[in-house]
């Protein structure tokens, strides 16, 4: 690291003001902040002084998606041979899982840092770190079968209006992956929905080519099932071969879904990364899991339906509930920062999720419109708990 740092700091004078290379000064900044923890303090004004930096932050909650994002893999690929009826053995699983999900990795940093790095030279300002988790989030929320260049419109999209218009990282109002998958869902809804676009059937590189579909696929997401369901009380949920699902299995996640929602086991090893770090806030997050738990609960007492009959725990465990409410509603730049307002913030959200879910049969997913909806008004949360606090001082300086 010594060598490596003796020659960052040769080269590092052609690229400030006045360098043969001053244009790409951002880009060098942005490498060198990555590689190794800046050496510069702030010279006035109000600053945390600490030894970790936003990069750092970034790079842990990426850490935490880690387990999510391996099983992915293993899980496109395992739905694959699952539906085509080939031989499962676990190096094909793997291979075919990761021609599939990587594209969509590089698609997304490709554009997404791309678009940060032509505005940080247009504005002459540092390369901002925010994108280091969004740029991981996006593949893991979208189906298996997304087209990489409606993911490469939508990644543009959201960067650009969802987070570049309103000044960078730390800035925008709404949760930059979400809006690639609202983007996604709203522009191209065949590719959001419906029973081709979540398992590859197709040969990818020449990986997992099978001439022949078994009878019985359908896939369809468990979720999605219950949304259509019709004349029941309590529909069997079914994987794509048509095999019932029981909740131990929507516990492990071996079943249809976007690339890095279906296994609660890696979202769960994630929870525990990022609160043990201090990262995310176990209010904002226990307070999403309780708020969709006792609606899901009261909707069970009224029961006319049968995705209002499904159980509060299958509501947890399938489709993003799960995923949104660790890695997503937690966002510390998006949701509520004062401490009782995240135990608002996450209710609600939860409280949500599940309304849109019941009450909408023609969208049974509905975590993305409930978190981007709780982004837009957790200011107002914040102001009232804020004011409320200013009020109570007032009233004790009086007395």
């Amino acid at each position: 690291m010594k060598a490596l740092r003796n020659f960052l700091d040769k080269v590092k004078p052609s690229f400030e003001e006045g360098g043969k290379l001053a244009m790409f000064r951002s880009v060098f900044e942005g490498f060198e902040s990555f590689l190794f923890v800046p050496d510069t303090t702030a010279k006035r004004g109000a600053h945390i002084h600490d030894c970790i930096d936003s990069k750092r932050v970034m790079s842990m909650v990426v850490i935490a998606l880690m387990p999510a994002l391996l099983f992915g893999i293993y899980n496109v690929g395992y739905q694959h041979f699952l539906v085509t009826g080939q031989e499962m053995e676990i190096g094909s699983i793997v291979a075919y899982g990761l021609a599939c999900v990587l594209p969509k990795i590089v698609v997304s940093y490709v554009v997404g840092l791309g678009i940060e790095f032509i505005v940080a030279q247009w504005k002459k300002e540092e390369i901002q770190e925010g994108f280091l988790v969004s740029g991981l989030l996006i593949p893991l929320i979208v189906p298996a079968n997304c087209p990489l260049w409606m993911l490469a419109v939508a990644t543009a999209f959201a960067v650009i209006f969802a987070k570049e218009v309103f000044g960078g990282t730390g800035m925008n109002i709404f949760n930059v992956a979400l809006i690639t998958r609202v983007f996604l869902f709203f522009a191209y809804p065949t590719a959001m929905s419906g029973e081709s676009v979540w398992i590859g059937t197709e040969g990818i590189f020449g990986i997992g080519g099978a001439s022949n579909v078994i009878d019985s696929f359908t896939g369809a997401t468990p979720l999605g099932q219950v949304g259509v369901a019709q004349g029941v009380v309590t529909p069997i949920i079914t994987n794509a071969v048509g095999t019932e699902i029981s909740t131990l299995d929507m516990f492990i996640g071996l079943i249809p879904g976007s690339i890095g929602e279906t296994s609660k086991i890696a979202i769960l090893i994630g929870a525990v990364i990022l609160l043990f770090t201090g990262i995310a806030s176990w209010k904002t997050m226990i307070s999403v899991f309780v708020g969709g738990a006792l609606t899901a609960l009261l909707f069970n007492q009224i029961g006319t339906t049968p995705i209002m009959n499904l159980p509060w725990y299958d509501h947890i465990l399938l489709g993003g509930f799960s995923f949104g409410a660790v890695f997503m509603a937690t966002d510390p730049v998006t949701s509520a920062r004062t401490e009782c307002g995240k135990y608002v913030f996450g209710f609600l959200i939860g409280m949500f999720a599940i309304i849109i879910r019941v009450l909408n049969p023609g969208y049974p997913e509905g975590m993305m419109l409930s978190i981007l909806l709780m982004n837009l008004f957790a200011p107002l949360i914040d102001y009232f708990f804020v004011q409320a606090n200013i009020n109570r001082r007032l009233k004790r300086v009086k007395k």
